[in-house]
């Protein structure tokens, strides 16, 4: 099916979708469930196909993305239940104020439409997109990336099949057969088709979708992410904080890229860091993370010297570039000049370099005291996630039902004219 004949179906299908329920909806999403956990063998055979044919060609932490376990496929049923389980987004009353000659005006909560989603090689965004457009009211058209097309396809036929069996147009969720650039270029300029494209992955992607779209689109996830440990941080609670940010999956746009650190404390505490992510990485057989250091940090600890470009790279993999400020005024004006605008993270006992930190950092998530991992859908509570908008309107941070609903104004009268 071409990609103008799958639009043309999503758009018939919004008409169909705005009708349902919030129990109609729930008793779609639990047979999307169930029918993924039914072609658990069907998902992981095309699975291993993708996987086969990406070594060689993408790094084992891609490859770690791309690859399903049953484990990871119960994961994904599970990210549907919660979808299933949180309240209905649809018809929520924002306001409502009544007007000196009678009218009520109640500005109300309506799905987008037909929301497109570009994404490259994580197959979990295909399951994870679909509840949260079908629990928002809204038709997905779904473009997987090639590494992930067999794995991505596999899961969107299980779940239209549990739709059809519940009497459901499958049509609600779609996906796009032709993974070429043209197909992706075709949804970015489907004006009247698409009301919301999404594209969710690496820069060269996100930009392409910004600079080159004709409808409207939301900037997503590239994560140049920072840690600042401050000259008044606990240092233990630093490295581990750290550390979890680099290590526990690099390849994911929350993971840190870069750790800023205070002259005051970085004598003490990078010998410390180095020991942490490298020495000891190597001793127990894990991958050591390569430090990227400025000359600064080059005359504390040994490592990589940092390159013209360190500090503007998202690695996605086992690599931290290292800088030595000299307090927080230097890390704000660092992260100002060099984030993505997506997750920022101060390590300090000082409440006044805290808020300071807070106020000035102008990205979608600011951290004090934690990792900046937890910037995600399912840990915030919103279930799963669409994708972590970088920009201010009308989605910032983490993307869930709520930011997949427009507004509209309903108003009541009793015969008024103008």
């Amino acid at each position: 099916m071409t990609t103008k004949q799958i639009l043309t179906d999503a758009v018939k299908a919004k008409a169909e979708i705005a009708l349902l329920s919030a129990e109609d909806k729930n008793r779609a999403l639990a047979a999307m469930a169930e029918a993924i956990l039914s072609a658990e063998e069907e998902i992981l055979a095309a699975n291993a196909q993708d996987v086969a044919d990406a070594r060689g060609k993408i790094s084992d932490v891609m490859i770690d993305r791309l690859a399903l376990t049953p484990s990871r496929i119960a994961d994904m049923a599970k990210g549907i239940r919660e979808v299933e389980a949180l309240p209905d987004p649809v018809g929520r009353v924002l306001t409502s104020h009544v007007l000196p000659n009678g009218l009520e005006i109640r500005k109300v909560s309506v799905p987008i439409g037909v929301v497109a989603i570009i994404y490259e090689s994580r197959p979990n965004v295909t399951s994870d997109a679909a509840a949260l457009c079908l629990k928002s009211g809204n038709v997905c058209v779904l473009r997987g990336g090639k590494e992930a097309y067999r794995s991505s396809a596999a899961i969107v036929r299980a779940m239209r099949k549990g739709l059809k069996r519940e009497g459901f147009s499958p049509d609600f969720v779609n996906i796009v057969s032709d993974i070429s650039r043209q197909s992706a270029n075709e949804l970015m300029i489907a004006v009247g088709y698409v009301d919301l494209l999404i594209p969710r992955g690496g820069a060269g992607l996100i930009k392409a979708c910004t600079e080159n779209a004709k409808v409207p689109c939301i900037e997503t996830g590239t994560g140049i992410c920072h840690i600042y440990v401050d000259e008044e941080a606990d240092i233990e609670m630093a490295i581990g904080i750290i550390e979890n940010a680099k290590t526990q999956r690099p390849s994911v746009c929350n993971a840190c890229e870069v750790c800023l650190v205070s002259r005051g404390i970085a004598e003490r505490f990078l010998p410390q860091l180095k020991t942490r992510l490298v020495d000891d990485r190597k001793n127990r057989q894990s991958s050591p993370v390569e430090l990227r250091l400025c000359p600064e940090a080059q005359t504390i600890i040994d490592g990589t010297p940092a390159g013209e470009r360190d500090f503007d790279t998202e690695f996605l993999d086992y690599i931290l570039a290292v800088k030595v400020v000299s307090g927080v005024e230097e890390a704000v004006a660092h992260i100002a000049e060099h984030s993505t605008h997506h997750s920022e993270a101060i390590v300090t006992e000082s409440q006044k370099n805290a808020e300071r930190f807070i106020k000035a950092v102008d990205s979608a998530a600011v951290y004090v005291n934690a990792s900046i991992r937890f910037t995600d859908g399912g840990q915030f509570g919103l279930g799963c996630e669409m994708g972590i908008s970088t920009q201010k309107l009308h989605a910032r941070g983490p993307m869930g039902l709520e930011e997949l609903n427009s507004y509209k104004y309903v108003i009541h009268g009793s015969g008024q004219i103008r």
